[in-house]
């Protein structure tokens, strides 16, 4: 906000709050009240007050409260923010900010994944990061960006995953993958919490060599980092806490099958939430995650 002096933030309970999760607490009161703005709950509105801001030269992040309630502005995004700069050359110079994701129990309305609704519809940016480094960077690139980004954040991450971030302002480019670490037997293909789901595993099978790889940028995808990885250990699985029809690893399994396929050395495999909605029980949630199947699809992959 001190880069960008033009930039306003919108959204419900933003202001002396400081949002849902706290995330602009402080703000309010070092930016004031013209530039942090609490707002009505109508996420349509939003979205289109921060389009009207980038007509007149505005900067604007809008904060969805959860990603879920991005149903009721599903329309501004897809067909405002996304095709606004298509048709007559305007730019949306728009943040949205997504909570996103389960494990909390917080239930079917307030834990999905949503994030591929979107990498298919041209216009638009994606972001997931999963770690401080990558969101401090990516939400910078994100600002500095005059295209209509979607910024997921994990909730569950918020107050379980710590790290060294720099305290200088830094850009992690949008479109460029991350290798968490190199390995030569599986490539686990994956973003957000599947990275850390993935480490973990690792860190319980040493003796299994994974090659992790944490996309960060959904849309557009680092297809040459998605080689890489494939080169290295010809057996594949696509990661992800969304449910398992028409999530984001379908998307990466296909390409790979199109253009590696010389590569493998076994089917790519996904791994997925159950396509059902997201159980409010911790216990029936833990089970519903893509987690609890992940162990046996690297199994599976390892005595192909």
């Amino acid at each position: 906000m001190e880069a960008h002096p033009q930039l306003i933030l919108m959204g419900q309970d933003i202001a002396e709050y400081g949002g849902a999760f706290k995330i602009t607490e402080g703000l309010a009161a070092t930016f004031g009240k013209d530039r942090v703005r609490n707002t009505p709950l109508c996420e349509s509105a939003i979205l289109g007050a921060a389009l009207g801001l980038s007509l007149e030269g505005f900067k604007s992040m809008m904060e969805m409260q959860f990603a879920d309630f991005v149903t009721c502005g599903f329309n501004q995004i897809v067909n405002n923010l996304a095709k606004i700069h298509y048709r007559w050359g305007q730019p949306a110079d728009v943040v949205v900010r997504l909570p996103t994701g389960g494990g909390v129990g917080a239930g079917p309305f307030h834990s999905q994944s949503i994030e591929a609704w979107f990498t298919q519809v041209p216009g638009l940016k994606v972001v997931y990061p999963s770690n401080p480094a990558d969101a401090k960077g990516l939400l910078i690139a994100a600002f500095n960006d005059p295209n209509p980004v979607l910024f997921f954040e994990h909730k569950a991450l918020y107050r379980s995953v710590s790290g060294e971030v720099p305290e200088a302002p830094f850009e992690v480019p949008i479109g460029k993958a991350r290798l968490v670490a190199e390995g030569s037997d599986i490539s686990v293909i994956t973003y957000g919490a599947g990275v850390h789901w993935t480490l973990e595993y690792m860190e319980a099978h040493p003796d299994i060599d994974i090659d992790l790889l944490d996309l960060r940028s959904l849309l557009p995808l680092d297809y040459e980092a998605i080689r890489d990885s494939v080169s290295r250990t010809g057996k594949v699985l696509v990661l992800h806490e969304a449910t398992l029809t028409g999530g984001l690893g379908a998307e990466v399994a296909a390409w790979i099958g199109e253009h590696c396929f010389d590569l493998l050395d076994a089917p790519v495999l996904r791994c997925g939430s159950l396509d059902t909605p997201v159980p409010f029980r911790i216990e029936l949630e833990q089970q519903f995650m893509a987690r609890s199947r992940m162990g046996e699809a690297i199994g599976q992959l390892m005595a192909y």
